[in-house]
């Protein structure tokens, strides 16, 4: 009965393990979600209010110019905004290959799981 007991118990805390570690899981799928769709609309908003300001900025800098310098300030303008863009794109790009893995935390705590469990294996053994 000893052993059926033991076997008992240890299913018993594998599964509190496993349910433990979705529910880390889960509670981190629902933060990234929510802070993606968040970052989402917030991004959406001010492009859009951003748009409005620089057609409106691009207007009123072109008319000031009609008369005497209407290409110039189109081409200088073309190139002001080809280069903000380049740099955002590339500040994009280098934040989004800083962020954490997805779910990283979750396979962090099963690996300290796995690495305990195989310590646990190895203390049993020189014990017996």
């Amino acid at each position: 009965m000893a052993i059926s007991d033991s076997l008992r118990q240890v299913a018993t805390t594998f599964g509190n393990l496993v349910h433990t570690r979705l529910e880390l899981a889960a509670v981190e799928l629902e933060e990234e979600l929510a802070h993606f769709s968040s970052g989402l609309l917030w991004s959406l908003t001010a492009l859009f209010f951003a748009g409005i300001a620089v057609m409106l900025a691009v207007l009123t800098v072109v008319a000031a110019f009609w008369d005497t310098y209407r290409y110039t300030v189109l081409l200088s303008l073309l190139a002001l905004f080809a280069l903000l863009s380049f740099g955002i794109f590339t500040w994009l790009r280098s934040k989004f290959r800083r962020k954490p893995g997805f779910l990283s935390h979750s396979l962090a705590e099963l690996k300290k799981d796995a690495a305990s469990l195989r310590g646990n294996d190895a203390s049993e053994k020189g014990q017996v």
